[in-house]
């Protein structure tokens, strides 16, 4: 009886033994394995990406402007004479007109009148200056004979030059009033577009009343304003780039710059000439950019910068393909690159698209180096 009851206690050691066992082999098992898996999903990559360095570029140095488009020069059109009234016009504002194109005329009816007159006085001088010189020329044939007495041949003498003075008065008249009569025709005086009409079928105008305004030869500047530190960096030819209210950017090179400032306000106008042809209008105003050299800028791609609350970022690939999200400040956007004016070095190894999926610390695959 006590032999059966210890076999069954040493059967029961035995299995409780084994349990044990069993127990801390899972125990050791699972305990080993759960770090392997949390490891593992550790290192498992967030996104596959292409990095890039950043370069070194030589850019041109922008220097902001704004100012308004206004006329390379106005052409004003007036009435060289007076007292007439206007009987025809021929342009109106927004006409392209040539040099000598007559614009408008006046009533020609008294300055023709008076031309007949005057043509007739001349007519009337040159019969008297004939006679004259007749009279002179038999004068002075007798000279000297006693024939006539020394007063008489003075003034057959003096009319003779009575009568040709009278002849270039005349013919001075005469041509005064064809002039007179060519103003009638009020002409464009330089090839453009006609900007303002003043003139008014039946208006009777006044010597110098304004008739007509024009934009000489269609031409158009950017009347940029800049401060003196700009203005000293400003030369003439430099390219400058403007943006129309319309958001079409225009491209021309700056004409003269102002060699003082204002007054009033320190600042100065710089011209740049523009297209003639283009969507530009005389009056716009404009925001835009000025040459004024080169600067080394180091870039990015645009797409590597990543815009959070208002701030710009990087990510930059570190040890182990771990990256760190790095604040920079960025400056000027040109042929698909971006100026970083500080926060990253010219070594870093950055994230060049899809940097909005990552954050600080993201394990990455690098595709393309």
């Amino acid at each position: 009886m006590i032999r059966v009851k210890s076999k069954k206690i040493i059967i029961f050691l035995i299995v409780g033994v084994t349990i044990v066992m069993i127990l801390g082999l899972i125990v050791l098992r699972n305990g080993k394995s759960a770090p392997v898996q949390a490891d593992t999903q550790n290192k498992k990559a967030v996104l596959s990406v292409t990095v890039s360095q950043p370069q070194t570029k030589q850019w041109p140095i922008q220097l902001t402007a704004s100012g308004c488009i206004a006329a390379w020069q106005e052409a004003v059109i007036g009435a060289q004479t007076g007292g007439l009234r206007i009987t025809a016009l021929f342009a109106d504002v927004g006409d392209w007109v040539k040099r000598g194109q007559i614009l408008a005329e006046l009533d020609r009816a008294k300055v023709k009148a008076d031309l007949r007159r005057y043509e007739a006085s001349l007519a009337s001088a040159k019969a008297s200056l004939s006679k004259a010189k007749s009279d002179a020329e038999r004068t002075r044939l007798v000279k000297g004979s006693g024939a006539m007495s020394e007063q008489q041949i003075n003034q057959y003498l003096v009319a003779e030059e009575t009568a040709r003075a009278n002849v270039d008065m005349a013919e001075a008249q005469l041509a005064a009033e064809n002039v007179t009569l060519a103003q009638t025709s009020i002409l464009a005086v330089d090839d453009g577009i006609v900007t303002a009409r003043s003139a008014l079928l039946g208006q009777v105008v006044s010597t110098g009343t304004e008739l007509f305004r024009l934009q000489r030869q269609g031409r158009l500047e950017w009347q940029a304003e800049v401060d003196a530190n700009q203005l000293a960096l400003i030369k003439t030819g430099a390219k400058a780039e403007l943006k129309l209210p319309s958001g079409q950017v225009l491209t021309g090179s700056v004409r003269l710059a102002a060699p003082t400032l204002s007054t009033s306000t320190s600042r100065a106008n710089v011209f740049t000439g523009l297209p003639n042809s283009g969507p530009a209008k005389a009056g716009m105003f404009a925001n835009g950019g000025i040459e004024a050299g080169t600067k080394s800028v180091l870039t990015v791609p645009e797409t590597a910068v990543v815009l959070r609350d208002g701030r710009s970022f990087v990510f930059e690939v570190g040890p182990g393909d771990k990256v760190i999200r790095r604040e920079v400040s960025v400056g000027a956007h040109r042929d698909g690159l971006v100026e970083i004016a500080s926060g990253l070095t010219a070594q870093a190894r950055v994230v060049s698209s899809g940097g909005a999926f990552l954050n600080d610390g993201s394990l990455v695959t690098v595709v393309k180096e």
